[in-house]
């Protein structure tokens, strides 16, 4: 996908990310490092009084993954995830489908984050979708984007990379 050839190319040798969106195109860098990520539904929580949505998931390092690529002896455990904290600002409201909120161990992989305006040229208000697999979604009504990602941990090998069925073939 087009979203991992563009992580691959940002992490490559970056021990901790930390990223922060402020409009439309800085939050395309944070959802192609998020593609794939895997997080639980307790693991997540709006903060309506302190206008904030925050997020603790296991990323996929696509950088880690575009490394292997070009060393092609490289040890099976060539994968990594990495804990990260991913944090939406002035968040006005929240809602969720195909999320059942009293599943707190229920587990969601990210596919995507994406921001579309809904004020028009003179306000940067509008809603950021994260995107799972399985049909499931939380739109975020926001003032404007405002997102930091920051990792939080060493990384772990995994054996496994995520797959899709477009990058079969």
């Amino acid at each position: 996908m087009v979203f991992q050839a563009f992580a691959g190319r940002l992490s490559a040798s970056m021990p901790d990310l930390k990223l922060i969106a402020l409009d439309a195109e800085d939050l395309n860098v944070i959802s192609a490092h998020l593609q794939d990520a895997l997080l639980r539904v307790g693991e997540m929580t709006y903060l309506p009084s302190e206008k904030r949505f925050v997020v603790i998931a296991n990323r996929f390092d696509w950088g880690k993954l575009a490394e292997a690529k070009s060393k092609p002896h490289a040890p099976s455990e060539k994968f990594e995830r990495r804990r990260t904290g991913i944090r939406f600002e002035r968040v006005l409201g929240a809602k969720l489908q195909g999320i059942d909120l009293k599943d707190k161990r229920a587990a969601l992989a990210l596919l995507a984050i994406t921001f579309e305006p809904t004020g028009g040229s003179e306000t940067p208000e509008g809603n950021v979708t994260l995107t799972f697999s399985g049909a499931a979604a939380i739109r975020l009504h926001v003032e404007c984007v405002e997102v930091e990602l920051k990792d939080l941990g060493a990384a772990w090998a995994t054996k496994h990379s995520p797959e899709h069925p477009e990058d079969a073939g």
